[in-house]
């Protein structure tokens, strides 16, 4: 049956409730701490207001993202609970932030000066959270420098220094290395805190674990977790399901990308299909169109990568390289026709095929597969 309001058979169906259970198990393992749902890069590509609101009825108490504007979306989608931007604010657009209630970032002291001089002509009274840098070298206050900077940010009295947190930049590593460096950046983060409650500075809300640290390391939960990738049923590795496991609970992949047939041809041996005319097909077979692409997040890389797709059930591998728009796939002697379903991320009956599948054909991380589905593809939500 075709989607409704879809011209192109394609598109992406998103699971509310898989989301409200995958926020559900997090919630189960880290207990009274709060959670976080990361909902940026348009809720990791599964759509941002869809993927907050069910975040939030399966028990998270703030979202997370990474920019104003995004922050500023879901505000104008009628979202109340407190939004995080996770990233320092430019200063010009702190105005911005502030008055969409936005809980803004600071991770330098240039930017807690200009915070303290926009929150001074606005007025009012405005939360922020002071990140601090124990490793990832990316963003954040250097250690030496955090006093100072909490105590700038804290002389506001039109500021509110709700939170401190910091960024664990091998967590999901297994090997004895990453552990060692997860384990220095908790306890880095411990003492600087420490320090902060000794002279009464220290924030209300203190936050460190991303969703490997959430699932790995239980002493990094502190107050609050911020979890992104297993908010979409993604274990950031292997391992870190353990935790989910030992207490009878998985995750659940969110996203569905589905699409149709369009076209079909019989082709003899030795011809060789699309651009390049990269691979002789090894005997006479029936290929299928299949209509989405490169332009829609379908990786060109997955042809040598060796990717297939499902139809009928049944595992079928490209015929020839990816193409903006199109797929085109070898279905062998089978009868397939026009209209007919393909899955090319999802289950379809006893086969499934996941982002952690197309990450390894890649060469790259779920992550990244995952937030690059392009706009072309509409999400459907589905219950």
């Amino acid at each position: 049956m075709p989607v409704e309001g879809i011209h192109r058979p394609a598109w992406a169906e998103v699971s509310r409730a898989a989301i409200v259970a995958n926020a559900s198990a997090i919630k189960a393992v880290i207990g009274a701490t709060s959670l976080c749902a990361v909902v940026k890069a348009d809720g990791y590509g599964h759509g941002a207001t869809l993927a907050a609101a069910a975040a939030l009825d399966g028990g998270a108490d703030t979202l997370g993202v990474a920019t104003i504007d995004e922050g500023v979306e879901l505000r104008k989608a009628g979202f109340e609970a407190p939004i995080l931007v996770l990233a320092e604010v430019a200063p010009t657009s702190i105005p911005l932030a502030l008055t969409h209630g936005l809980t803004v970032t600071v991770g330098s002291m240039a930017g807690a000066t200009a915070l303290v001089a926009c929150a001074k002509d606005l007025g009012g009274r405005h939360l922020v959270h002071v990140k601090v840098d124990t490793g990832m070298h990316r963003m954040g206050v250097a250690p030496d420098d955090l006093d100072a900077v909490i105590d700038t940010v804290a002389s506001s009295q039109h500021l509110d220094v709700e939170g401190l947190f910091t960024h664990l930049s091998v967590a999901d590593g297994a090997s004895e290395e990453d552990r060692a460096f997860t384990t220095h950046q908790i306890r880095t983060f411990d003492e600087l805190v420490g320090s902060l409650r000794e002279r009464g500075a220290a924030p209300r809300v203190v936050h460190c674990a991303n969703s490997a640290g959430t699932l790995g390391y239980p002493e990094s939960h502190y107050s609050m977790v911020r979890v992104g990738l297993s908010l979409y049923g993604y274990l950031p590795d292997p391992w870190c399901g353990e935790t989910l496991s030992s207490r009878g609970l998985a995750l659940e992949p969110a996203m569905t990308i589905r699409a149709r047939v369009v076209a079909r041809r019989r082709l003899a041996a030795g011809e060789r299909p699309s651009y390049g005319r990269a691979r002789a097909l090894e005997r006479d077979a029936t290929v299928v169109t299949v209509p989405l692409g490169y332009a829609d997040g379908f990786p060109r890389a997955l042809f040598e990568g060796g990717a297939q797709v499902l139809i009928g059930g049944r595992r079928r591998s490209l015929a020839g390289v990816v193409t903006m728009d199109q797929l085109i796939v070898d279905v062998g002697d089978d009868d397939v026709a026009l209209g007919d379903e393909v899955v090319l991320l999802g289950r379809q009956g006893d086969e499934v095929i996941t982002a952690d599948e197309w990450a390894e054909r890649d060469g790259t991380i779920s992550w990244e597969i995952l937030t690059r589905i392009g706009p072309r593809v509409p999400r459907v939500a589905v219950r």
